[in-house]
């Protein structure tokens, strides 16, 4: 008699584990250092509070998949059955803190600031008068309401998005024929390009000489489908060399007196985000009140987009499974969905879950059901024990933040390649409220103005380096892609491209002073090590590295 015992763990789960571990963990480094850094949000109470809860939809989520896996191999006889991957949506990372979780705290910090003050209005008194008026010790306290005002409006927000998924999952197909395409997925490639491609390339460029090369390897290894030896994940490759790559540099900052790392301080001691308790308040349900939803109607115009987004999403994962042999129910992959991100907000989570796009790449590099299981216990133990901080803290954001540049860039794809070609347009028209709202975030902000000051200088012939860079990558034509990076790291020693001065003029490098010096040679640097490893790839890897002269032959790639 034939065996029909599935096959649940592989050697092909490892790699899998790595690239779906890595994507939840950017998720989760991303909303703690968007909140912190854009909003001076107390990163010890994310930790303390939002972070095990946001966690626990993961783990819910991926269990749950690992065992529809086990349903799914016995019930069609399929003994290689890939289970469906699931983590944090990053649109909804990206636009809860920016819109939901940030502004409702500084709303409310603004408002406890002023009654400390005894002040009415503003008047011409600035936040940072009033700041300069109590004590360091009065301020966290007030930080800590504000964020606990924030983190009941996040809970009730991702608690309201898994009723809406709730109500999908029983009728989701009306939605796709009624709605087109483009409306639907307009707004997630703006979202995709200017926020989740965005707000990662301006952290990339503070530090260029390590952002530069971690992005490059994540354009070969993700975009461009090169294998590295050994099969090493590409994410893990990406982390680790970028990683290895920003202490050294360190390192070289500490011996020559440069910075090309800018210094950056944690204000608090991770011992005291260990064992977190603090989210387990969330039992008591102070946060289902009548005035916390009053407060959260407000940003549903937000919520609800975002909440049927992944439900078109989690529609086309099952599609994308259906696809390479994985025929899960559409309403259950919906309904496993729905369930996380309730399981998310009722422990205080506050960032939605989705399945995720990738599932015929998790096939195709040997995964079954295991790395599921294994990125659910990794997550749910890193937010539940707190051992997530050392990662936050030593990780360097910018060895994280190609992942997520990554992740926009394949959304926006895949929003065009499944939308009408004459609806392209459409498509288009839904990035302009979105560049709007990126101006009305960056509004003068210090470094984050100076570097994407830098960043825009030569604008024209930087998109035209980049574009032709990596579509020589996936062409698989490496040593032409190096010479654009070499040309890219010489105009920007002149200044041609990231200038940085305001009217991107052109300069000597011995004539800039020393802060302005490390800033262009740091982009120097980054392209040039680029423009050195391509050739070597070439080289050592010739045998794959054929190349591609049609569409065709790129989608049959494994």
């Amino acid at each position: 008699m034939k065996n029909h015992r599935y096959e649940f763990a592989t050697t092909g789960d490892i790699n899998a584990f790595f690239g779906l571990m890595l994507d939840n963990l950017a998720g989760l480094i991303l909303t703690v250092s968007l909140l912190s850094t854009i909003f001076n949000f107390p990163a010890e109470f994310a930790f303390q509070y939002m972070i095990p809860g946001t966690a626990i939809g993961v783990m819910v989520g991926d269990l749950l998949f690992f065992l529809l896996a086990f349903h799914h191999s016995k019930s069609t006889g399929n003994t290689k059955v890939t289970a469906m991957p699931l983590g944090l949506d990053t649109p909804s990372t990206i636009g809860m803190c920016l819109f939901v979780l940030g502004p409702a705290f500084s709303s409310a910090r603004k408002e406890r600031l002023l009654a400390e003050n005894g002040i009415v209005e503003m008047g011409s008194s600035t936040i940072e008068d009033l700041i300069q008026q109590i004590s360091p010790e009065r301020l966290l306290e007030i930080d800590f309401m504000a964020a606990d005002f924030a983190w009941k409006i996040g809970i009730f927000a991702i608690f309201i998005s898994g009723l809406i998924k709730f109500a999908f999952a029983f009728g989701a197909g009306w939605l796709r024929q009624w709605v087109p395409r483009a409306g639907l997925l307009g707004s997630l490639a703006a979202i995709a390009v200017v926020l989740i491609a965005f707000n990662p390339l301006v952290e990339i460029c503070r530090i260029p000489i390590v952002g530069i090369v971690s992005l490059a390897m994540i354009l070969v290894t993700l975009i461009g489908r090169v294998k590295l030896p050994g099969k090493i994940p590409p994410a893990l490759a990406a982390v680790l060399v970028s990683c290895a790559l920003y202490y050294l540099v360190m390192e070289v900052d500490t011996r020559l007196h440069t910075q090309f790392i800018p210094k950056e301080e944690n204000l608090f001691d991770a011992k005291d985000a260990l064992l977190p308790s603090g989210w387990m308040t969330v039992f008591s349900f102070a946060w289902f009140t009548p005035e916390t939803f009053e407060a959260t109607l407000g940003y549903l115009p937000l919520i609800i987009p975002f909440a049927i987004g992944t439900v078109i999403g989690g529609i086309d994962c099952a599609e994308s499974a259906a696809s390479v042999g994985d025929d899960f129910h559409t309403g259950t992959v919906i309904g496993v969905e729905a369930l996380a991100t309730l399981a998310a907000s009722l422990c205080g989570g506050v960032v939605q879950t989705t399945p995720y796009i990738g599932h015929p790449a998790y096939k195709a590099m040997g995964g079954r059901a295991m790395y599921t299981l294994m990125t659910a216990m990794f997550i749910g133990a890193a937010g539940l024990t707190g051992f997530f901080v050392y990662f936050y803290i030593f990780v360097p954001k910018v060895a994280i933040y190609s992942i997520l540049i990554f992740i926009g860039l394949e959304i926006s794809a895949q929003s065009f390649h499944v939308t009408p070609r004459r609806h392209y347009s459409a498509l288009a028209l839904a990035c302009l409220p979105a560049l709007a709202k990126l101006v009305m975030i960056y509004q003068p902000q210090g470094e984050s103005i100076n570097t994407i000051q830098q960043l825009a200088g030569g604008f024209i012939i930087t998109s035209l380096i980049w574009a032709s860079a990596l579509a020589f990558i996936i062409d698989r034509r490496f040593l032409m892609a190096a010479g654009f990076f070499l040309i890219a790291s010489v105009f920007a020693l002149f200044g041609v491209i990231h200038s940085p001065f305001p009217d991107d003029q052109m300069f000597f490098i011995s004539d800039l002073d020393d802060q302005n010096q490390q800033a262009v040679l740091s982009f120097v640097f980054g392209y040039l090590i680029v423009a050195i490893i391509l050739p070597i790839m070439h080289f050592t890897m010739k045998n794959q590295l054929q190349p591609i002269n049609s569409d065709e032959e790129f989608e049959n790639l494994p």
